[in-house]
């Protein structure tokens, strides 16, 4: 073996979308080991809960990632309301999770089309982000937004999606199942994107548990856990809700699992918009919470769990809120699945992980 070298990885490197730097320890062309360096973009959201009262905070919360901005106002919301004790209709929690899940299929088009990039395989890049314009179209018709929905509150939702509404979605969401099937059975019978990801980046299922790993990466490694499957809310009402799990543990079981992913939040949706009741779409929410009370929430995000936790100090402005996402818990699996790997295949490991900096560095 040749003399280690220490070559730095990002924070501005062509194929990362975000500002993630490693150092990257080589032998020859091997990766023998990677260091992190975490906090290269530092935000200081979570301090702002000092400055801002709970129903301010939710769109600073939705601020914390572009991508998952739904989710994090739907966990921020639920955290508060478990701490004051508030109840919000049954309608409110459909509408959100229906919005949850078109921002996982838009989150995951987005992804598809970067890994396509990284391949090379810029036809399948352009072809990802024109379906995904229609889920953002869908966005615009129901909310206003397109990324940043601000449409969930503290108590509810402040938009409903009325009968025609839901049936445009339904229509457009049949649409984009057919086409993207033809998309994702060639991406995942191709060749060269399986010479690219097949028995690359492997990491078994007992290092996906031991390393607490979550969401589609820990899911690509045989570890069938999603907080989806929990209940919670309106996916209590799901017929059968089963975690899309790959056991080969490399890139390619983590394109799979998400792909697949994909299909299985349109069927959610259209299940839910047909059992969607009628009803309210809010509470009011009056008062704040009580001095030294405390809760917890956990949501399943398009990249896996994502933790919340607040406490009060008899204010409106809240004593602490920690948020612990995906990514951050991810890390760990990450620098174990490059540790062996070719110098090559560090931006495929690197992507198939799909690393939220942005989520990570609060």
């Amino acid at each position: 073996m040749g003399k280690a070298t220490v070559i730095p990885f990002g924070p501005q490197h062509p194929v990362l979308p975000e500002p993630l730097h490693l150092d990257l320890v080589v032998q020859d062309e091997t990766v023998v080991d990677v260091l992190p360096q975490i906090g290269f973009v530092h935000r200081g959201l979570e301090k702002l809960v000092e400055t801002r009262d709970y129903n301010q905070f939710i769109y600073i919360a939705e601020r914390i990632c572009g991508i998952c901005a739904t989710g994090h106002s739907i966990g921020y919301a639920e955290t508060v309301e478990s701490l004051m004790g508030v109840e919000i209709p049954k309608r409110a929690e459909y509408l959100r999770i229906i919005w949850h899940e078109l921002s996982r299929v838009h989150s995951h088009l987005l992804w598809l089309g970067l890994a396509a990039d990284a391949f090379g395989f810029e036809s399948m890049f352009m072809h990802c982000w024109r379906l995904r314009e229609r889920v953002l179209d869908l966005f615009e018709k129901t909310t206003g937004g397109r990324v940043i929905l601000s449409v969930v509150k503290v108590g509810g939702v402040v938009r409903d999606i009325d009968a025609t509404q839901m049936a445009e979605i339904i229509a457009v969401l049949d649409g984009l199942k057919d086409d993207y099937t033809k998309i994702m059975n060639t991406l995942l019978t191709d060749a060269s994107v399986k010479n690219r990801t097949v028995g690359v980046g492997h990491i078994s299922t007992e290092d996906a548990r031991s390393l607490s790993m979550v969401g589609p990466f820990a899911r690509a490694s045989n570890l069938p856990y999603d907080v989806r499957s929990f209940g919670k809310g309106a996916y209590g009402d799901l017929a059968d809700f089963q975690p899309i799990v790959a056991t080969e543990g490399d890139c390619y079981a983590r394109v799979k699992v998400r792909c697949l992913e994909v299909l299985q939040s349109i069927e959610i949706i259209k299940e839910l918009a047909a059992k969607i009741p009628a009803g309210d779409i809010e509470v009011a929410v009056k008062g704040a919470p009580a001095d030294g009370a405390q809760a917890s929430n956990v949501l399943e995000q398009p990249r896996g769990e994502c933790y919340y936790y607040a406490r009060g100090n008899g204010s409106k402005n809240l004593e602490r809120m920690r948020i612990r996402t995906p990514t951050s818990q991810n890390l760990a699996g990450m620098t174990v699945a490059l540790k062996g790997c070719d110098l090559a295949d560090v931006n495929m490991i690197i992507l198939t992980i799909d690393p939220c900096i942005s989520c990570t560095e609060r």
